[in-house]
């Protein structure tokens, strides 16, 4: 049985951690069947692709539009090995789901823009298909309309050329995307539930994603949403390609 592949670059382990056992409760998968590579502390190893079932991308503190000059020498490598290895999934129209960074590492390979003009502060909206989405395989089942976690500095101005638009909401107009028939990516986080948000909010307070002194109103607002559909995704992926 192929396995797939979480490429990671959160640099706390405690984050690491909680991250990677959500994407294996989300999909539905054991350990076992879900490699993980930490690229924040080790370099891409070579990956025999046609031994992978799908690869997924994790959050990450990276903010890729940071002018070059301000980026650690870790984040620019992890930058240039995720869209060499994107030349190939999308060559080869590979099963790719990328959560929140892995919208952006996606969108700009595709000739996106990446900037602050669609941050969202961490917190629920409300998702919305597009008829594309309505349609697509991994999202049946799914309302058209439902609420999801988000918290980022950046974010596509526009669905990028050659993809097709599967979800948005008021604060971001690309929520989901899809390229080819297999290359997907979300805006929002799908690994997410309430007290996973809580969690790493409280890891990342002092991040900049929002004020550190409004912490309470944050978590409260978070763990009263109703963000019960965006696991299903992650569920539907490993079924359809595992």
């Amino acid at each position: 049985m192929r396995e797939f592949v979480l490429l990671a670059s959160r640099q706390q382990d405690a984050v690491a951690d909680a991250e990677y056992a959500a994407f294996c409760r989300f999909m539905n998968v054991p350990p076992a069947r879900l490699r993980r590579i930490r690229l924040d502390r080790e370099p891409m190893p070579e990956l025999d692709l046609d031994a992978v079932a799908g690869i997924v991308v994790g959050g990450s503190p990276f903010t890729s539009s940071d002018p070059e000059e301000s980026k650690s020498e870790v984040q620019r490598r992890v930058e240039r090995e995720i869209d060499a290895l994107l030349v190939e999934i999308c060559d080869r129209d590979l099963p790719f789901l990328g959560a929140c960074y892995g919208v952006g590492t996606l969108g700009v390979h595709l000739g996106g823009v990446v900037d602050t003009t669609y941050g969202e502060p961490a917190g629920a909206v409300e998702v919305s298909l597009t008829p594309d989405g309505v349609a697509d395989p991994l999202l049946r089942g799914l309302p058209p309309v439902f609420e999801a976690y988000v918290g980022h500095k950046e974010a596509l101005r526009a669905a990028p050329p050659g993809s097709v638009l599967l979800a948005s909401s008021p604060t971001a107009p690309v929520q989901m995307l899809r390229f080819g028939r297999n290359v997907y990516a979300t805006q929002f986080h799908p690994e997410l539930d309430a007290e996973g948000i809580a969690s790493r909010l409280l890891a990342y307070r002092y991040e900049g994603y929002f004020d550190p002194a409004e912490v309470d109103e944050v978590l409260h607002r978070v763990r009263r949403a109703h963000v019960t559909h965006p696991g299903r995704i992650l569920q539907r992926f490993a079924e359809i390609y595992g």
